[in-house]
């Protein structure tokens, strides 16, 4: 069986490429057709598989200015998709947020596809999509705004073709639903949870990690923070997102912008931390599973992937608005807390990436032999 693998973009490194990595440990031998590659950023991700990942990329990475500007390339997208050849395959799995779904494959192939969201800027968060174009992006708002209705006549379509729809949590297969109006079954996305610890040495701070995306509501756990007077330290955001941000310390300065940190580091900020801060509605939650993986409990926005993850009051406490006094209140209620953190370990090994793997084997080798039937 000849397997082709499907991405969108290889140009950070999130949820959706620890999936890739793990589908490449099940094939090995597997190429990843991929609409842009950025190896400056991604190449040491891939090189710890000894070089063997073969990676094709669309004519658009040749384009001027492409991985920079990605976005300004939207309207052929669905077409360098399409292009892929994938005729020698048998069994293609896409890995998806946009575009990947919409490979073409040849009628005797099976084609998978692990969605981890309907494509977000064309659904569900079209107008924060169109707000956060910034600089040269924002120039082509006009261009763009139409554009989207006819990419969505395409997602719709594009979201048709796969035989079978996998998907990361409950909440994304109500959206896929909702959107598509296709079934889609659930596999939890991989977490290494081996990767984590349980530390004694508990230090006063707690801890956010992510993007700076207007999505995560970094800048309402500051303010939140602020008002507490508590130590936050957050992992992620590059060095001009940081610089804009250094002020909201407060007067106590209890606000430490760490940036971007190996895994190694970021494991022993969240086994040390009190608890994970989770603002955000997320589609699931990988960085929630791996606090819990730490031991540690997470206080979360309750909606989303999270309900999936948290039990209240036993891996974690939920606030039910995404506003500063919601917040503030939720930290209030976990201080009077006391958290068992091998039982909080022990509810993130069900999203272990063996648990993945051993999911996708089972559900492609039943499909495949049920295809000779």
């Amino acid at each position: 069986m000849k397997v082709a693998l499907v991405h969108d973009f290889l140009t950070q490194y999130g949820g959706a490429e620890k999936v890739l990595l793990a589908l490449h440990e099940i094939w090995p031998e597997a190429p990843v057709f991929t609409l842009f590659y950025d190896k400056k950023k991604l190449g040491d991700k891939f090189s710890a598989f000894g070089g063997d990942l073969e990676i094709k990329v669309s004519p658009i990475q040749n384009l001027p200015l492409a991985l920079r500007f990605y976005r300004g390339y939207l309207a052929l997208m669905p077409a360098a998709i399409e292009r892929f050849n994938l005729s020698q395959y048998d069994l293609i799995f896409s890995d998806a947020s946009s575009f990947a779904k919409g490979v073409i494959t040849p009628s005797k192939s099976i084609h998978f596809s692990y969605l981890h969201c309907p494509t977000r800027f064309l659904w569900a968060d079209t107008y924060e999509y169109l707000d956060s174009l910034k600089g040269i992006e924002k120039i082509l708002r006009k261009v763009i705004a139409p554009c989207l209705t006819a990419l969505r006549n395409w997602d719709f379509a594009a979201a048709q073709r796969p035989q079978h729809l996998l998907c990361n949590s409950n909440f994304i297969k109500g959206e896929i639903k909702h959107f598509y109006h296709r079934e889609a079954e659930v596999i939890y996305p991989p977490v290494e949870t081996k990767n984590f610890f349980i530390s004694r040495n508990l230090e006063k701070y707690f801890l956010l990690i992510g993007r700076f995306r207007s999505y995560k509501k970094i800048d309402l756990a500051i303010e939140a923070f602020n008002e507490l007077g508590l130590p936050l330290k957050i992992i992620g955001g590059d060095k001009r997102e940081i610089r804009l941000r250094q002020g909201f310390g407060g007067p106590a300065g209890n606000i430490e912008f760490l940036g971007f940190v190996d895994e190694a580091t970021k494991a022993k900020y969240l086994s040390r931390a009190q608890a994970l801060i989770f603002p955000q509605k997320e589609d699931f939650g990988i960085v929630a599973v791996e606090a819990q993986a730490s031991g540690r409990p997470v206080i979360a926005f309750e909606s989303g992937g999270a309900l999936e993850i948290i039990s209240e009051g036993e891996t974690g406490l939920f606030f039910k608005e995404q506003t500063k006094e919601s917040l503030v209140e939720a930290v209030k209620r976990f201080k009077d807390k006391d958290f068992d953190p091998e039982k909080i370990r022990e509810n993130s090994l069900k999203f272990d990436k063996e648990v993945f793997k051993e999911r996708i084997k089972k559900i492609v080798s039943y499909v495949w032999q049920n295809k000779f039937k």
